[in-house]
């Protein structure tokens, strides 16, 4: 067989089922595609944050689907579809075969994007055991989803930091204190229908364990633009508390752990979570002064 550029990849000493080896792909085709962001300069209009870009360049232990941008300021010419051309490129030069969808926006002025890569295909490429192999339908799709926010509630501050794989390049991010601003956000904001998101609640924890800042005035921002706030109001530092006090009194935690398992390496860390645990979790947050 051919010398694959993308075999190395793929080669984490601990893949040896097929689940983990569907993992591997998924993260080397989001990692690809942001080096292909970074040839085509989208990094000089926008920031990665969310909770890949939390995994990516900040090590949170868990696996993350979606890859999330926000624009630095709001720019109405900026076209998302204007850099999926690089993106593009860069997966042929690794030796995917994707499909780029840009959907037709709606209501929403978010911009997203799907990459479409067939699993099996992909993966007959490089060096898998062929019992892995034989469980995969042939129809099979690995895919990755784009999203950006076009208007930024309020200006935040950002970082560059490097990939090294597939090759050494940089990433401009959201500094952490921004970061966990989004995140808060979606704890106290996100809609869940019918199924609790328990990753938010799981990258709140990491937050708080690794004694990360909340910048208070970006949360208070987003929460104003969703509507959850009236922009006369003034979130202090109690009244964030209060807030998600409440929040906590609404989640179901054993419907959350159900939906982080599958994206968590150690089950046994969210065994214990419950109301009164999140509660203690609150008093932990360090605001940013």
């Amino acid at each position: 067989m051919d010398f694959n550029p993308l075999s190395y990849l793929l080669t984490e000493p601990k893949a040896r089922t097929l689940i983990e080896y569907r993992r591997l792909l998924r993260e080397a085709i989001q990692k690809i595609c942001l080096l292909g962001l970074w040839r085509g300069g989208f990094f000089e209009h926008a920031a990665f944050y969310g909770g890949t870009a939390l995994r990516m360049m900040y090590k949170l232990d868990r696996f993350s689907e979606d890859m999330d941008f926000s624009l630095l300021k709001a720019q109405p010419d900026f076209r998302l579809g204007d850099y999926l051309g690089t993106v593009s490129r860069e997966l042929a030069a690794w030796n995917i075969d994707a499909e780029l969808q840009l959907p037709v926006k709606k209501e929403s002025n978010i911009e997203s994007a799907f990459i479409k890569a067939n699993t099996l295909s992909t993966l007959l490429t490089l060096k898998i055991p062929d019992k892995e192999l034989s469980r995969l339908h042939r129809d099979e799709i690995s895919s990755v989803k784009f999203e950006i926010d076009p208007n930024p509630p309020c200006p935040f501050d950002t970082e560059f930091r490097f990939i090294l794989d597939p090759i050494p390049f940089s990433v401009r991010t959201m500094s952490l204190a921004d970061l966990f601003a989004g995140k808060m956000h979606a704890v106290l904001a996100r809609s869940w229908q019918n199924r609790v998101k328990g990753r938010d609640w799981y990258d709140l924890v990491w937050f708080v364990r690794n004694k990360i800042p909340l910048n208070i005035l970006h949360l208070t921002a987003r929460l104003q633009q969703s509507k959850h706030m009236v922009e006369s109001d003034c979130l202090d530092e109690q009244s964030f508390r209060a807030m998600l006090q409440r929040r906590i009194e609404t989640i179901d935690f054993e419907q959350a752990k159900q939906d982080v398992l599958p994206f968590i390496p150690h089950p046994e860390s969210i065994q214990n979570w419950s109301k009164d645990l999140f509660k203690s979790v609150i008093e932990l947050i360090e605001i940013e002064s």
